[in-house]
């Protein structure tokens, strides 16, 4: 392939046809054949007759052009295909990642920890604990974010996220 780190811009048009006719499993088909309706050839398939090409070559112009032009009408439902083959795909991805989900509600009252993290001002190192606290939940907020009270009452300056923290077992 390459001798050298320098003769990489050679094989950069064999990487680009690479990318382009290899399939996505999230679309169900290559970028190629959306962009242009068909899949690609490659050069030992022009010169090796293929059925695709043999039926090419037994055309006449007027039905070469009429079999181009139901090309250029089957994009969109290639399209279609595809936008619908990706919201499935989506939708299998959000099942599995659900499955693996587990959901802990947190209540008002509630002890928990803090976790923290290496730009707080309270990190002392990789040895010292991740988790400090305990705090007692004063308020859920919505999208996952609560008021944090200390235990002598003092009310937490900033409201903290959900992934942030983890129930305190005692």
């Amino acid at each position: 392939m390459i001798d050298n780190h320098r003769g990489w811009h050679e094989m950069l048009p064999y990487a680009l046809l690479g990318y382009q006719t290899a399939g996505r499993t999230s679309i169900g088909a290559t970028p190629y054949l959306l962009v242009y309706g068909v899949e690609a050839m490659i050069h030992d398939e022009v010169e090796i007759p293929s059925l695709r090409i043999i039926q090419e070559d037994k055309l006449s112009n007027v039905d070469w052009v009429r079999n181009q032009i139901e090309h250029l009408a089957l994009i969109d439902e290639k399209m279609m295909t595809v936008v619908f083959h990706g919201q499935l795909y989506q939708q299998r991805i959000i099942c599995a990642f659900n499955k693996r989900v587990i959901f802990r509600p947190f209540e008002e009252g509630q002890l928990v920890l803090k976790r923290i993290f290496p730009h707080h001002d309270e990190y002392k190192g990789k040895f010292a604990p991740n988790w400090h606290g305990p705090y007692m939940v004063r308020k859920v907020l919505s999208g996952g974010a609560w008021i944090l009270l200390e235990m002598d009452g003092q009310e937490w300056p900033k409201p903290i996220n959900l992934h942030v923290v983890k129930r305190y077992c005692i």
